[in-house]
């Protein structure tokens, strides 16, 4: 039975409430530990109450969990309880009552304008390392191309169809703030080349408009123009960004790719949601409103956008701290 419902719980979760499919297996996991806690105590899963719940936190908690996950197995749970007494799993909802800790907001790495530059930049030299697609397949990048900064610290002319689509994502990533999964599912008539904006299928399926730059319109530009052709085969379809064998290219290989350019480049230690937060950061201390900035983002709540307001304020006190002689 416990197999049964898990799956019937994934099917809800991505058809029903559009969830990702990182956070798909993030809610099984709690779930079936949850489930696999109950059994252990000779509870079955339709007499799972509020007092199991809090004992399995409280477990979590005792063995040195972090907030944030013991938030998330907070939210798995009610999620869970709420689907299992819509369909009759279980007499009533125990999860109504049971609330999470509040996880310590960390302020996250960020990249300054000058960084995220120079990550560009390395992305725009082909590296040996291997690539792949969604299948795995590996490719070398090789050393074609000679791309790189040049004296006026543009990028140099590269003909490695690698480099060009690596360049393609970070200058995508930083100019739009949009998420990598969000990246990775773009087709080729998502973008608008003439009006400069990207049509992107956020979280619960909700699509919003995106604008991005020069720099990004170029880049994504000598990409469709000059590299993807040399990449296309009979998986691509319409992904507008592929691996090294024609298949849509996937999160690991972009997290991957945002990883080297970023340490090539000297930055701190970060992937794509580094370059989120760097693009967040940026349009507020440019002056953008928190709202545009929450719409850009695809937020729901104002509150999640609110925490780049605290990383510049932090920003700030950190340069006050350090330049002001009574600090």
């Amino acid at each position: 039975m416990t197999m049964s419902v898990l799956d019937d719980f994934a099917d809800h979760l991505r058809h029903e409430r559009g969830r990702s499919e990182h956070t798909i297996r993030a809610y099984l996991s709690d779930v079936r530990g949850l489930i696999a806690f109950a059994g252990a105590r000779g509870v079955r899963v339709g007499d799972i109450d509020l007092a199991l719940l809090r004992s399995w936190l409280a477990e979590h908690t005792r063995r040195g969990a972090a907030r944030t996950t013991v938030a998330r197995q907070v939210s798995s749970a009610k999620t869970f309880c709420a689907w299992a007494f819509r369909e009759q799993i279980l007499g009533d909802d125990p999860s109504t009552r049971l609330q999470a800790p509040k996880a310590h907001r960390t302020l996250p790495p960020i990249l300054a304008p000058d960084e995220a530059v120079a990550a560009i930049a390395a992305a725009g030299r082909p590296s040996p390392v291997s690539d792949g697609d969604a299948d795995g397949g590996d490719v070398g990048g090789g050393d074609a191309g000679g791309g790189g900064p040049d004296a006026r610290g543009d990028l140099r002319e590269s003909d490695d169809p690698i480099a060009l689509r690596d360049v393609a994502i970070l200058e995508l990533l930083y100019a739009t703030g949009i998420r990598v999964g969000e990246l990775c599912g773009l087709n080729i008539e998502d973008i608008d080349a003439h009006r400069r904006v990207v049509r992107v299928i956020g979280k619960g399926n909700k699509e919003r408009t995106v604008p991005y730059g020069a720099p990004a319109a170029k880049a994504v530009a000598r990409w469709l123009r000059d590299g993807r052709p040399s990449l296309v085969g009979p998986r691509s379809g319409e992904a507008l960004l592929l691996g090294a064998r024609g298949g849509r290219l996937d999160q690991r290989m972009a997290r991957s790719v945002v990883h080297r350019a970023v340490e090539a480049a000297g930055g701190p230690s970060m992937g794509p949601h580094g370059l989120r937060h760097s693009a967040a950061t940026h349009l507020l201390e440019g002056g953008a409103d928190l709202r545009v900035v929450q719409e850009l983002l695809g937020h729901a709540s104002l509150a999640t956008t609110q925490l780049y307001t605290h990383v510049s304020v932090e920003r700030l006190r950190a340069a006050h701290r350090q330049a002001h002689p009574r600090a």
